[in-house]
């Protein structure tokens, strides 16, 4: 097994086996007997190179028109979902890309089922899709906050001991209807610790151009720190399947993230053997019969 496979099978969360975030360092760096500032670079040119081929594994699912990709990313604040999702797709057609973030839910999108929003914006055959936050917050921050849960108006849902287990499996159930149909799951969870959150939100005090990215929920949420860990951890162990696997993407060095989820994305679609769509013999016809009638015009 090559250092990368090796790499990508430990950040794999395994199915069927209890995950437990002890086992993953968030300040993972790579070989420490490599000095940083090579790690560095290294991890640079892997992001360039991979977002090159990125993009000329995205124009030919595009041209395909087989597979859809949905990328999820799910993390605590400032673990650096928007910083990597813009760096790993910078090179990607925009018209086969759409970024999708998840926030509060609306009153409507409560009216119905917890499943209902994301679906609405799952990708289409040849593109990719990415949800900024996802359909796994209903069993993060509303199993954190279970207060929440009253406001879905779901009969006798706060009397279910079993609920949380209950959408794990609603969950997987819908992820491998996607996936018998065409979607490619990628499942990203960025480990940030909670010192370099703490630092990360001190940057956003000290600079008045990301003054609008702190809100004072930010450090409410901060409390939760504990809670939100055991929530993950089950969550993860509950939701890594064969064919949604979850990844745990060291997240505390930016450079460490973009390049082992550029890696992953693009080594995937490569992986799935995808092919330009045929010509037939008449279209070579045609095609040659145009060439004529454009190089006449000289």
């Amino acid at each position: 097994m090559s250092l990368l496979e090796d790499t990508l099978d430990i950040i794999r969360v395994k199915p069927n086996k209890k995950f437990r975030l002890k086992d993953h360092d968030s300040a993972w760096a790579g070989d420490p007997k490599i000095p940083k500032k090579e790690r560095k670079a290294l991890a640079e040119k892997i992001l360039s190179e991979d977002v090159t081929a990125l993009a000329k594994a995205q124009d030919l699912l595009f041209a395909s028109d087989s597979y859809a990709i949905l990328l999820v990313f799910q993390a605590m604040d400032a673990a650096g979902k928007d910083s990597t999702i813009k760096h790993v797709m910078s090179g990607v057609n925009p018209q086969g890309c759409q970024v999708f973030s998840f926030k509060h839910p609306s009153a409507g999108e409560l009216a119905h089922d917890f499943l209902w929003r994301t679906t609405r914006d799952l990708p289409e055959r040849g593109r990719i899709g990415i949800f900024n936050r996802s359909y796994y917050e209903e069993v993060l921050i509303v199993k954190v906050h279970p207060e929440i849960l009253a406001n879905q108006h779901i009969p006798g849902a706060a009397a279910k001991k079993d609920i949380w287990q209950a959408r794990y499996d609603d969950i997987n159930n819908f992820e491998r209807h996607l996936t018998q149909n065409g979607t490619v799951i990628l499942k990203f969870f960025l480990n940030i610790s909670k010192e370099e959150q703490r630092k990360r939100f001190l940057e956003r005090l000290d600079d008045p151009t990301k003054h609008w990215k702190f809100s004072d929920s930010d450090l409410a949420e901060r409390g939760f720190w504990d809670d939100y860990m055991r929530a993950y951890e089950n969550c993860l162990s509950a939701t890594s399947t064969e064919w949604a696997p979850w990844h745990v993407i060291p997240a505390d060095y930016k450079w460490v993230t973009r390049a082992l989820v550029a890696t992953i994305v693009t080594t995937t679609i490569q992986g799935l053997d995808l092919e330009y769509p045929e010509v037939t013999p008449q279209k070579h016809q045609l095609i040659a019969d145009a060439k004529k009638k454009l190089e006449a015009e000289n």
